[in-house]
């Protein structure tokens, strides 16, 4: 029976180093979960959370009959998508192309590029992307303009959102995606290219048949969480990007919590919208991995 505890003793440090991280997720991640109750109460600032009254689902009925609901839920739901589905091939494609990349400049040089944008701030990232798309004098008009085109304003039409928001993603965040699938293919084992080699594989078939089959459980396990997160859109870059001629697509939960919440100063009723979002990716989380451990051999549980 002392066994256990015996063996906490000897690797006491560890248990040390582990309190530190477990005390941040207890006290920024479980004790704040009270204020989910909000959801179900009427928000008295006089009488704090635990003292306001009880009014049931009257903040999620009054949502489902809001105009906004489903076309904020369908916004949400087409970007996120989109965005996973059209930025998941880019990274895997960069990772498999410096793993085959033998000259260490080059390789160095491309992942230094690449990662770079990952490090600029969201807001200078915004700016950046109104600059080059101003009708006057941005970069992209003024190459449009090289072939003849006639001047664009990507902010300026719902149209152009969705496209503009994705690119960007893809140039953001790609290189810095890529490490986990270099790391997944730094793993693969040596003998593998070499009797692909004596085989007469080409490159391209040692890539399909030796480096995707090598990644696919990492791409899987990324997929599941991505998926599990397809409802909680980042809230900044949406909002710094969104204006009054973009808005009927560029408005998502994030941003209407952030404005019935926090501008409003509707607690109750953000609270609600934030739980039900919670719920819906919790429920997705599970369906998508239900349907990953039917179809391979992946999952995460």
């Amino acid at each position: 029976g002392l066994r256990p505890w015996m063996q906490m003793k000897k690797s006491r440090q560890l248990y040390l180093l582990l309190l530190i991280p477990l005390a941040y997720i207890i006290l920024f991640c479980y004790v704040p979960m009270y204020g989910a109750t909000l959801a179900f109460k009427e928000f008295n600032p006089a009488a704090g959370i635990l003292g306001s009254s009880w009014v049931g689902l009257k903040h999620f009925a009054r949502f489902f009959n809001s105009p906004s609901c489903w076309s904020v839920i369908k916004n949400t739901f087409v970007l996120s998508a989109l965005n996973l589905i059209i930025s998941l091939p880019f990274p895997i494609i960069l990772a498999i192309s410096l793993n085959e990349c033998k000259n260490r400049l080059i390789n160095k040089t491309v992942q230094m590029v690449t990662y770079a944008p990952y490090f600029i701030s969201t807001v200078i990232m915004v700016a950046l992307l109104m600059q080059w798309s101003s009708i006057n004098g941005g970069l992209f008009n003024n190459i449009l303009g090289l072939f003849g085109g006639d001047p664009v304003n990507l902010f300026g039409d719902a149209k152009y959102f969705r496209p503009v928001y994705i690119l960007s993603n893809i140039w953001q965040f790609t290189g810095f995606n890529s490490i986990i699938y270099l790391a997944a293919l730094s793993s693969v084992d040596v003998s593998m290219y070499e009797a692909a080699k004596v085989d007469g594989a080409s490159k391209l078939q040692k890539i399909w048949f030796i480096d995707l089959p090598s990644i696919l459980p990492t791409i899987i396990i990324l997929l599941i969480l991505n998926a599990g997160q397809i409802m909680n859109l980042g809230f900044d870059k949406v909002y710094l990007m969104q204006n009054q001629l973009n808005v009927q697509v560029s408005e998502i939960i994030a941003t209407y919590t952030y404005k019935v919440g926090l501008l409003d100063l509707d607690f109750s009723y953000s609270t609600a919208i934030g739980l039900l979002n919670s719920v819906v990716n919790v429920i997705l989380l599970f369906s998508v991995n239900l349907f990953s451990r039917k179809i391979s051999e992946n999952s995460l549980w």
